[in-house]
């Protein structure tokens, strides 16, 4: 995962997108037992709330 303390806001919300799609994908494959690597699904998760936490804490700075 790269640095997200790095990347501007709108880059933040895009790869939230991006990475909440991955973990739909993800469990949609893992659901049909298509998927080899299951920490998979527990390393996007984890990005996930490493990027909603950095855009929590610059939305606290902001106001």
């Amino acid at each position: 995962m790269t640095d997200v303390t790095k990347k501007s806001v709108k880059d933040l919300e895009k790869l939230l997108k991006d990475k909440r799609e991955d973990l739909r994908n993800f469990r949609f494959a893992n659901a049909g037992s298509h998927t080899r690597n299951v920490r998979e699904g527990r390393n996007t998760r984890r990005e996930i709330a490493q990027i909603l936490t950095e855009l929590n804490a610059r939305k606290r700075v902001a106001s």
